[in-house]
């Protein structure tokens, strides 16, 4: 019987899955689904690259702090509500696009180069994952789940810490500064955020191994693509940290 701790796994085994009435998940549908969410979080940017360019800069930062909620809430609907996730996941693609977009742009001005330096280094990471996880280097194993889900929830909490400071006037150090400690962070941050990549690539195989509705490829792309924007933004911060501090 199949089992996982993944949320929307675990509501499911196979006692209940019987025969579809149509086609079931697959990887390569997971995986086409996956590329259009990147294409059109690369649209997204673009276009704020488009609006920058045009000298629209305060219609961009309205732009981003839109994209910012809009973001938050699509993606915290569609994580706990995965049928929603076929309309939220394209929403979502969009506003992190064009917020990451804004981002890379500010950053740019300072570091020139630094966004491609942050996908080349996102699409490395990416795919010395997927390699491990296909030689089975790395496994998915209950154990590693666990560990990961709880680094990621520290890390998750220290940021909304920190977030919420903000508006007292409270950072925290590591988090907001620029020092040693900062970088350490971010590349512990780095790290597992790639490592996240290897439950997501877990989902996505159980998924179509175990005939689950169609549908959740919508959801393992979603997923895919969280994980993948959690990376750049880290990679990012990582070489602005690096470049600074030169």
């Amino acid at each position: 019987m199949f089992r996982s701790n993944n949320p929307v796994l675990s509501r499911m085994d196979n006692s209940n899955i019987q025969m579809l009435e149509s086609a079931p998940m697959t990887v390569n549908g997971t995986i086409g689904k996956t590329f259009a969410l990147i294409l059109i979080a690369f649209v997204a940017a673009a276009a704020m690259v488009y609006e920058a360019f045009m000298g629209y800069t305060d219609k961009m930062m309205q732009v981003m702090s839109i994209a910012l909620v809009v973001g938050i809430v699509s993606g915290l609907v569609a994580s706990f509500v995965p049928k929603l996730t076929k309309f939220l996941a394209p929403v979502y693609a969009f506003a992190e696009g064009a917020l990451l977009g804004g981002i890379s742009l500010i950053l740019e001005t300072q570091f020139p180069g630094i966004a491609i330096q942050a996908i080349g280094g996102t699409f490395v990471a990416f795919m010395v994952m997927l390699f491990l996880y296909r030689v089975k280097a790395i496994r998915a194993t209950e154990k590693f789940r666990a560990t990961i889900m709880s680094a990621l929830l520290t890390i998750m909490i220290i940021y909304l810490i920190d977030w919420v400071g903000g508006f007292f006037g409270f950072s925290i150090p590591f988090v907001s500064g620029n020092g040693v400690m900062a970088l350490v962070f971010t590349a512990i941050a780095a790290v597992v955020a790639s490592l996240c990549l290897i439950l997501d690539f877990d989902f996505i195989e159980k998924g179509a191994q175990n005939l689950i509705p169609k549908d959740y490829e919508w959801y393992g792309a979603f997923g895919l693509t969280v994980t993948l924007v959690w990376l750049y933004m880290e990679i990012l911060k990582l070489i602005a940290l690096l470049r600074g501090n030169d």
